[in-house]
């Protein structure tokens, strides 16, 4: 997608959660959906300044190398403090679930990107993005949460790459 990393200020797009053409899909339509509800649920609490409605789409067991779901109730508390207008863009390319019908887990693939207004520049800008980036998510009462990386916690990042625990 030409354009897609930006440097400076970010345009002024709405949210976006999108399954590109071509993406891998292995998942029937309803689980696809009810995939896409979760990061839709995401947006609109992103949309409110809902930190409670942000922390409801994160696994109980969530771990993001080595970040918990309570790290990330800080990382959003200081976001919310420091920012507005935030919103999202997530573009899939694969949606996989595998796992026992009890316990599926999801790997969605995406690029991505959280904007938001700076309290002091004023300026919407790129807080993070992300290219090629799996999303795992675990079902649980019902509902696809994310659940952070795939396994164990690596000892260091690929040279190049960064963490993307928001989402």
């Amino acid at each position: 997608m030409a354009g897609w990393w930006y440097h400076g200020t970010a345009p002024q797009v709405a949210a976006t959660v999108e399954i590109l053409p071509g993406t891998t899909l292995e998942a029937d339509e309803e689980t696809v959906k009810s995939i896409l509800a979760t990061f839709e649920k995401a947006e609109e609490a992103l949309t409110a300044r809902d930190i409670d409605g942000i922390m409801a789409i994160y696994s109980r067991d969530y771990n993001y190398h080595g970040l918990s779901k309570s790290d990330m109730r800080r990382i959003w508390e200081s976001l919310f403090a420091n920012h507005r207008d935030l919103s999202t863009t997530h573009l899939f390319s694969r949606i996989v679930v595998t796992g026992p019908r009890s316990a599926p887990i999801a790997e969605v693939v995406c690029n991505g990107a959280l904007f938001a207004r700076s309290d002091i520049t004023v300026q919407k800008t790129a807080i993070d993005s992300w290219y090629g980036e799996s999303h795992y998510l675990a079902k649980e009462d019902g509902t696809w949460r994310i659940r952070g990386n795939s396994g164990e916690r690596a000892r260091a990042l690929q040279f190049g790459t960064a963490p993307h625990p928001l989402f």
